[in-house]
């Protein structure tokens, strides 16, 4: 049996540790049968710690056979019915090992510990994945610890989480002992380090604290439908609500914007515009690009794109410094925008009618219905379906055909011009230089 520091040992690790008596104990176990078989060699072997003891006892199985073979294993029945008279062929029989402690303690010292080690970190990381298994996509509240390679390694009382570098805001320093507030971005049980991922950059960061301080949210009655960020600097928030009485916005908002104002507090500084989610997308851009104004939405519905044309005194509004505002108000809404003042997109357009008018065969009228749809080149004309001119402009099949070889005829006559101007080394048609 081996005694003495056992039942010390286990009580102490069941308080270091945090884990369940039962589950320290059955660790003890594996460890002294691990060191049992480094004296005794890969046989039968169980160890059973004795709770009024305090001590680990060794037993060894043995089968019970009619003629013995092997000796580590198997015991006659004539010799085992000196310890059981009712034993039977095939039983198996244990016997307690009468080991010296020193000896024990010595082999111990190279093998149960690290046996020891390896179950307690087995365990530790069950028992955490067992607690904040459902804690995935919650917010949580822990003390800085300690920093390893950039990363931050977060205590949470009863375990420890790691917010990594990249989940990190880069204008936001930590230094040991502060308390710090992250999303549970993941629970990895296979990870060796700590298992508890936190995020500071999550977009789901900003919705959970809104859902913390704005009761409406909380209730359902105002769902935020999309959030997007830049970690630190400013973000968009897209809400609506199902109560025509309750306005989304002003409930974020809260009083003298008190609401958002702890949001912002908690994110360090980070800018939050609040917007009304619309489910028509023109509408919704409207609302995303703010504060700019928007005077003409243009939708390219397979390309998910939207040319949005604003005044030109509005233009640097739009797209915002280093292009943050047209980046978020992209992200949050799904779609790609371009962004056009309008002074520029009437030369577009009026370049563009021009192009159109040199087709043969087609009036003001149809150049204006071609622009209507999109059509702002010779080139689009000539690559166009003849079912979807016929539709367009409501001509026959024929019609149709002779627009797009009229148009073929100017996309080569454009192509003869650009290389004579080529030659001539004056700059492309169109160009703002040429004057």
């Amino acid at each position: 049996m081996i005694t003495s520091e056992i039942d010390r040992m286990v009580d102490a690790i069941t308080a270091e540790k945090n884990l369940e008596r039962d589950v320290v104990i059955e660790i003890i176990e594996s460890a002294v049968e691990a060191a049992a078989r480094k004296v005794f060699g890969e046989r039968d072997i169980e160890a059973q710690y004795d709770e009024d003891g305090g001590e680990v006892d060794i037993y060894e199985y043995r089968v019970v056979v009619e003629e013995v073979e092997d000796q580590g294993t198997e015991i006659g029945l004539e010799a085992a019915r000196q310890h059981d008279p009712e034993v039977l062929i095939g039983d198996s029989l244990g016997f307690r090992l009468d080991i010296d402690a020193g000896e024990m303690g010595r082999i111990a010292a190279m093998t149960a510990k690290q046996v020891i080690m390896q179950k307690l970190r087995d365990a530790e990381r069950e028992r955490t994945f067992a607690e904040f298994q459902d804690r995935k996509g919650d917010l949580i509240t822990g003390i800085v610890r300690r920093f390893e390679r950039g990363d931050i390694i977060v205590d949470l009382n009863r375990a420890e989480a790691i917010l990594p570098r990249r989940e990190q805001v880069p204008s936001e320093t930590y230094r040991p002992g502060d308390r710090i507030e992250a999303y549970v971005k993941d629970i990895n049980k296979a990870a060796r380090r700590p298992q508890v991922v936190l995020s500071r950059t999550h977009p789901n960061l900003l919705v959970k604290l809104f859902e913390r301080e704005v009761p409406e949210i909380y209730e359902g009655i105002v769902r935020i439908e999309g959030c997007a960020r830049e970690p630190g600097h400013r973000a968009k928030v897209a809400v609506s609500s199902i109560d025509p009485d309750v306005d989304p916005v002003g409930a974020c908002v809260g009083l003298k914007g008190s609401r958002v104002q702890a949001v912002v507090n908690e994110v360090r500084g980070e800018a939050i515009d609040i917007i009304q989610w619309h489910p028509d997308p023109a509408r919704f851009v409207q609302f995303a690009i703010q504060p700019a104004s928007i005077t003409r939405v243009y939708i390219d519905e397979p390309a998910k794109t939207m040319e949005l044309i604003v005044p030109d005194d509005q233009l640097a509004k739009a797209i915002g410094r280093r292009g943050q505002n047209v980046r978020l108000a992209s992200q949050l809404t799904g779609w790609r925008l371009d962004i056009t003042a309008e002074s520029k997109h009437d030369d577009q357009i009026e370049a563009a009618r021009l192009e159109l008018a040199r087709i043969e065969g087609i009036d003001d009228d149809t150049v204006d219905e071609l622009l209507r749809y999109g059509f702002v080149s010779a080139q689009e004309v000539a690559d166009a379906e003849e079912g979807e001119l016929e539709s367009i402009l409501g001509v026959e099949a024929e019609d149709a055909a002779r627009i797009t070889e009229a148009a073929d005829a100017v996309v080569e006559a454009l192509i003869m011009e650009e290389a004579e101007r080529r030659k001539l080394g004056l700059p492309p048609a169109g160009d703002a230089s040429d004057a």
